[in-house]
């Protein structure tokens, strides 16, 4: 419960009767939550207001404990919990959202109605005593039953239900805080699967009874009812059954017809599954009275001594001992009879745009008693438009204006007559649309042009009639409108117009159908007045062969005037005249005329109002010129080397034409010049097969030359390819096959140029070895089974889909002798870097000085690759790591090719000695003692570095060792002064993997001599000054004197450079 505001809980105690013990009744206030905890472990939390009754099954009644600040009252057997202001809930320790779980003391562990769950949802103890401040309660819901469930009312297909209301503490003189009577709802559960079946709810409200609907007679069914109150909802009660009463059967199925002749009818029909048992009764209909014709348990009859040709009505109904069922829907069956006559043609009764009425009548074959079906079809739509039994039709969703064709047919019994004459008719037109908004063109002064398009929806009717309608002034100022045409052209010029006047107009349609819509009003103005003629141009400048120059003048010239001229050429008619200037400008320049040609020139002056007359012809002749541009020349094909190009004369120069240019070439832009003269062809020879041409011509006269024609391409057809040339032997297969071995002394790599095919692929080569020929798909071929060093010729052709080639130039080859065996590869000497590998003969014969070797050594990735080839027949293998294993193979090459390679063979490396160090370091100390350093070496692979330190001093032959461990430094000690010591020091390594000392060379020796001094300071210096004197290696006086030859050639280079 919220700590704020405090609630008040109260308790009730209601007797329930026989399904429950006790019940407290735990009353919530609005705005307050009580949580409770149900058997399963869930939470449930209950808003207020409400009460939530809590249960115990064995009637005891547990004490309810109040925290402090609580008030407990008892008042007529009510429990009553209030909260006095300014009081907590909770003690200061407790938090009501995050508490451990506690546990009941032992007076209330046995209750089964006290189950220890989260801190919101106990109620802390008010006093002290064997239960704490603690730990806390919590009570659970106890079950609501409604009681009395009663059913009455049991018909064949609904029962009453009521019950009574579910026990409440309204019963003990209480009821909700607010004092108004508590609410329950109620649901009502229904199965008819047995009382341990699936139900479902048939009603949910706060009503007592409810009338059940819609059940099946003779059918048990089992009711239960549940009660909720407040958001708590009860368990449900037990079930009750009860059984509807039988009722007469269902309504049965229609009968349907199995067979029927002249004079009887055969009959079917189903009884509905409801029906306890069932009798069928089967009435026939004539005359419009329904009359029995059959009674029993069959569910087929046969009606006899019928008439033939007509229909009979029939329907049936069930019987049981309750009573008969409803007739069935009435069914029409047809006795088989005569095929009627021809049909009467249908009349044409109405006609609308998309609807007839037609009509016709009965045919005079039909007996009264019959009732004929009449089929009216219309053709083009292969459906039948009416079937019934009436004498007229409206047929609808038609096509306006259009014709329909339509004939009737009658059927009787089954029967059907032969359609009638057909009836042609025509739906009507339908109103047109308005036209398309009218457009104004051709505006002069006096007049305008007004177009219109057909409406789009012309209601049919075909051709329409336009009605033109003009007014002076605006849309808003029109004031009558007046017909300015009518008639079925789409367009009309106003004429009789006055000058910069503004007009408007519109169109309407009128057809067969009705008069449209007026179209939106368009607004048009008249122009003012053009301007008068212009004086013919003149020429101020000689004309030109290709250009003329014209000039001209108007009266009353202005910036607003447009200028239009136009020319008249040397073979147009007298009205076919071409505009060529159209500006502000009084000056043009006419170009791309014809050389030699008479034009004549006219011009005229225009402004808004329209374009003035035009001026007189001006007569202009062009100067001659060269000749214009050649047509293109016509190349024909004679043969695949041969072409002949002809072309036709030109004559439009105002020249004659004194030759002709006829390039000639790939492409354009190697075109050479092949012919020139006064001949119209030309026969071009010596070409290349299947290759692309290209020609073009010019021609001469004595002003000069015109420019090229277009170009012209051509191909020369296939022919067979060339001859083959480049063939060669390879020294190796292109594309070695590991399943056939090239060897030289037995095969032949022949390797050639592919020619020019000549315009188709070349399918195949031929090589002729002797005798012998052989195909091949590629420019390389290996020919194998020959013998070895044997001498062959050989020739190869090509081949296409034109034919075969000529041979190619004959090659004469010799194949090579066998290729030398390997031979057996051994290590000479073994190095820690270095593997120095011997071979000799092999033992089957002597090996030739031309015999070439190659070694290999595999590598990390387990490939042989190549490290030497020569003819010398040993080889040291440099730069290889210490102590490691290495694979080698050999292979002799010879002339004669190159043979296996040998067996692989393994050998190892050996360790490596430390490196010779150098000369050690001396420095004097204080006394007689001196301290002696050396260059430190870096473990190898592991192994340790120790040193060794030799002195050689006095009359001492042999050097003697004064030191052996791993240090880098040390100091010796009891010298004799000015005496003269040699140390030297050597390093070694000592192998983990077999125990072994390795040891290196001897560093050089370092001479020093210790010396008596005032300072050590100064000694020390006097002994380093002697060790450096002394100590100079071989290397280094090298080094001396080359410094000094060099300084000395530098030195006589420079004096040279001055004496020049």
């Amino acid at each position: 419960l919220p700590r704020s505001p405090p609630p008040a809980v109260s308790a009730h105690f209601v007797n329930q009767g026989p399904f429950c013990s006790q019940v407290i009744l735990v009353q919530v206030n609005p705005g307050e939550t009580f949580t409770i905890r149900r058997e399963d472990g869930t939470l449930q939390c209950i808003q207020g207001p409400a009460e939530v009754p809590m249960m115990s099954p064995n009637g005891s009644i547990p004490p309810i404990h109040v925290p402090p600040g609580y008030i407990s009252q008892d008042n007529t057997g009510v429990w009553r919990v209030v909260v006095t202001p300014h009081s907590e809930c909770y003690p200061p320790s407790y938090s009501p959202a995050l508490s451990p779980t506690h546990h009941l003391p032992p007076p209330y562990m046995t209750h089964p109605h006290f189950i220890p769950t989260s801190p919101a949802a106990y109620y802390p103890p008010a006093s002290h005593g064997d239960v704490g401040p603690h730990q806390y309660y919590q009570h659970r819901l106890a079950p609501i039953y409604p009681e009395g469930k009663h059913v009455s009312k049991i018909q064949a297909r609904s029962a009453l239900v009521s019950w009574a209301r579910a026990p409440r503490a309204g019963a003990s003189g209480r009821g909700q805080a607010d004092g108004a009577p508590p609410t329950c709802s109620y649901e009502l559960l229904l199965a008819d699967k047995g009382s341990d079946g699936k139900y479902r709810v048939v009603y949910s409200g706060e009503e007592l009874q409810y009338t059940l609907t819609d059940l099946r007679p003779a059918t048990d069914y089992h009711v239960r009812v549940s009660a909720a109150c407040n958001s708590v909802k009860g368990p449900d009660s037990e079930a009750r059954t009860f059984t509807t009463h039988s009722a007469p059967p269902d309504i049965p199925l229609p009968p349907r017809l199995s067979h029927r002749t002249k004079s009887s009818l055969t009959l079917q029909w189903k009884v509905a599954p409801s029906t306890c048992w069932h009798t069928s009764q089967h009435t026939g209909k004539k005359n419009g009275v329904f009359r029995e014709c059959y009674f029993g348990h069959q569910r087929h009859f046969k009606v006899m001594r019928l008439c033939p040709a007509v229909g009979y009505t029939f329907r049936v109904a069930a019987l049981n001992d309750i009573g008969p069922s409803r007739f069935s829907t009435e069914m029409v069956f047809h006795t088989t009879g005569s095929l009627p006559q021809m049909s009467v043609a249908p009349r044409l009764l109405r006609a609308g745009p998309s609807w007839l009425v037609l009509e016709w009548t009965r045919p005079s074959s039909c007996s009264p008693e019959e009732e004929p079906v009449y089929m009216l079809e219309m053709q083009d739509e292969s459906k039948v438009k009416c079937v019934g039994t009436e004498l007229s039709s409206k047929v609808e969703d038609l096509s306006r204006s259009t014709q329909y064709k339509f004939r009737l047919s009658a059927c009787s019994a089954g029967w059907r007559s032969a359609p009638s004459s057909v009836l042609v008719c025509r739906t009507g037109a339908d109103r047109p649309g308005p036209p398309t908004a009218p457009a104004i063109s051709d505006v002069t002064p006096h007049s305008f042009r007004v177009t219109w398009d057909p409406p789009q929806d012309d209601g049919g009717c075909g051709d329409s009639t336009y009605l033109l309608e003009k007014s002076e002034g605006t849309s808003e100022a029109i004031g009558q409108w007046e017909v300015a045409y009518r008639g079925p052209l789409r367009e009309h010029v106003c004429d009789g117009l006055r000058a910069a006047t503004l007009y408007s107009v519109r169109v309407s349609a009128i057809g067969t159908g009705g008069h449209s819509q007026s179209t939106e009003s368009v607004l048009a103005c008249t122009l003012s007045l053009p301007p008068g003629p212009c004086h013919p141009p003149t020429i101020q400048v000689p004309a030109k062969h290709r250009e003329v120059n014209l000039q001209w003048a108007c009266d009353g010239e202005n910036e607003s005037l447009l200028y239009s001229v136009e020319m008249r050429g040397p073979e147009q008619e007298e009205d076919d005249v071409t505009q060529v200037y159209h500006g502000t400008q009084t000056e043009c320049t006419v170009a791309s005329l014809l050389p030699g040609a008479t034009y004549r020139f006219r011009v005229c002056a225009a402004n808004d109002a329209g374009n003035g007359p035009y001026s007189d012809f001006l007569e202009v002749t062009t100067a001659a010129g060269p000749p214009g541009q050649c047509a293109a020349p016509v190349v024909s094909l004679t043969s695949h080397t041969c072409a002949v190009v002809s072309w036709e004369a030109d004559r439009s120069s105002g020249a004659d034409i004194s030759g002709y240019r006829l390039s000639w070439g790939q492409d354009q832009d190697s075109l050479e010049l092949v012919y020139s003269g006064t001949d119209t062809s030309y026969e071009v020879s010596d070409l290349e097969a299947a290759v692309s041409f290209c020609c073009r011509l010019q021609a001469v006269n004595q002003v000069g030359a015109s420019p090229y024609s277009e170009p012209v391409w051509c191909r020369t057809p296939a022919a067979p390819p060339d001859a083959v040339a480049g063939l060669r032997v390879r020294e190796a297969a292109p594309s070695p096959d590991r399943s056939e071995p090239f060897s030289p002394s037995t095969c032949l790599a022949l390797a050639w140029d592919e020619p020019r095919c000549n315009g188709q692929e070349i399918s195949h080569y031929t090589i002729a070895v002797g005798d012998d020929h052989v195909a091949s798909s590629t420019t390389c071929h290996v020919i194998r089974e020959l013998q070895p060093d044997t001498e062959y010729s050989v020739q190869v052709r090509a081949e296409n889909a034109a034919g075969a080639g000529p041979f190619g130039p004959c090659l004469r080859v010799r194949t090579r002798p066998l290729p030398p065996p390997a031979p057996r590869l051994e290590c000479a000497a073994v190095g820690p870097q270095s593997l120095r590998l011997r071979w000799g003969e092999s033992g089957k014969g002597p090996l030739t000085n031309q015999v070439t070797y190659i070694l290999q050594m595999e590598d990390r990735n387990q490939r042989f690759v190549p490290i030497y080839r020569g003819p010398s027949r040993t080889y040291r293998v440099q730069r290889l790591s210490e102590s490691s294993r290495y694979t080698f193979r050999i292979q002799a090459v010879s002339e004669a090719g190159e043979g296996l390679f040998s067996e692989t063979c393994s050998f190892s490396t050996t360790k490596s000695v430390p490196p010779t160090l150098k000369a050690p370091r001396v420095a004097q100390l204080e006394g007689n003692t001196c301290e002696v350093t050396w260059e430190n070496v870096p473990p190898m692979r592991g192994d340790r570095i120790s040193y060794v330190l030799q002195v050689l001093g006095g009359r001492e032959s042999e050097y003697r060792q004064v030191y052996k461990g791993e240090d880098t430094t040390f100091q010796l000690s009891g010298l004799q002064w000015n005496s003269d010591y040699r140390i030297r020091v050597l390093a070694c390594r000592r192998c983990l993997d077999t125990s072994q000392e390795l040891c290196g060379s001897f560093s050089p020796s370092t001479y020093f001599s210790p010396r008596r001094s005032p300072s050590a300071s100064a000694g020390g210096a006097a002994v380093a000054g002697a060790a450096s004197t002394r100590g100079l290696t071989d290397e280094q006086f090298a080094s001396l004197i080359v410094l000094g030859v060099a300084s000395f050639s530098i030195f006589i280079a420079y004096l040279l450079q001055l004496l020049i």
